[in-house]
């Protein structure tokens, strides 16, 4: 009986070394069915040349001009597949991700299994230590988080994490969350809920997504038998990326989701305490203005009305 058809897509962005290692590993999984597409979001080295050579027709390689962030990158990848391809599975990878050969059969048997299953996940493992779990699955409340430590706009309940792997996250089960470090998709998912919202350069898009996927009346699950490692370190370097897209795509989903009571409640705490600690934090704990001046950006342009996307 033929598996059905799976599309991988992976992006990469100055990251030779991490995508390498990534392609290597599903090189060699054992699932049958399936295409890679390697979007290289505009790298400034001879990433594209490099991987052109080493990986040949084993990849579709989509040359971007420039950083497209994410959630574009993404979309650009999907749209590909949707328009050259008869997938019934799609799956976001992460570029400093390693897979077990198994991965993907786990999680496409565990799919088969429930047509209201819409997005899969793996367990993932930090990569610098094998046997130490780093996201089992989690829960986002916008509300809560919007008081919680640090005064984050959502704070995420994640399984497992730096656990060491006894078994106890070994059944699959249904979760709010997965991480798109690795999701397996299903196509019906897609042609439902749309595709990433590219307001979100990068950071929370994800939180946006589950939520459009749960209003459609999918499931999301965890598959702990599919084992990936993600090193968690491409995506989250001090360089002040995180410090600007993040804060933004916060402000622009609390506004969304929330009442207009709470985003006011959440602006008095945010510039009456946390706003004065992240000054002092960049400025006196770290020194680095960089850092402070792009927490700034963040916060001015996450005021900004959100334009529309139609």
């Amino acid at each position: 009986m033929k598996q059905p058809n799976v599309t991988i897509i992976t992006l990469n962005w100055n990251g030779l070394e991490d995508t390498t290692e990534c392609l290597e590993s599903l090189k060699k999984i054992n699932y049958p069915n399936y295409k890679v597409i390697v979007v290289d979001n505009g790298s400034v080295g001879n990433d594209v040349p490099v991987l052109e050579k080493k990986f040949g027709d084993f990849i579709h390689l989509i040359k971007n001009d420039r950083n497209y962030g994410a959630c574009a990158g993404r979309n650009i990848a999907i749209r590909h597949a949707l328009d050259n391809s008869n997938f019934d599975y799609l799956v976001l990878l992460d570029n400093d991700a390693v897979v077990d050969p198994e991965f993907l059969t786990e999680m496409v048997k565990v799919a088969e299994t429930d047509p209201v299953i819409g997005i899969a996940g793996a367990k993932m493992y930090y990569y610098d230590e094998p046997d130490r779990l780093q996201y089992c699955g989690g829960k986002l409340d916008i509300w809560e988080g919007m008081v919680g430590p640090l005064l984050n706009i959502m704070r995420e309940k994640i399984l497992g994490r730096k656990e060491f792997d006894r078994g106890q996250s070994d059944s699959v089960q249904e979760v709010e969350h997965i991480a798109f470090w690795c999701a397996l998709l299903k196509r019906k998912v897609i042609e439902s809920v749309g595709l990433f919202d590219e307001r979100h350069f990068w950071g929370w898009e994800d939180f946006d997504y589950f939520t459009r996927v749960k209003k459609a009346g999918f499931k999301v699950v965890l598959v702990p038998r599919a084992k990936v490692w993600h090193k968690y370190r491409s995506a989250h370097k001090t360089d002040g990326a995180l410090q600007y897209y993040s804060l933004k795509s916060r402000f622009h989903l609390i506004r969304q989701y929330t009442a207009g009571w709470q985003y006011g409640l959440f602006l008095t705490y945010f510039f009456g305490l946390h706003f004065w600690l992240a000054t002092a934090y960049y400025l006196i704990w770290l020194r680095r203005p960089g850092l402070l001046l792009s927490f700034y950006k963040g916060v001015r342009d996450g005021l900004l009305p959100v334009r529309s996307i139609d």
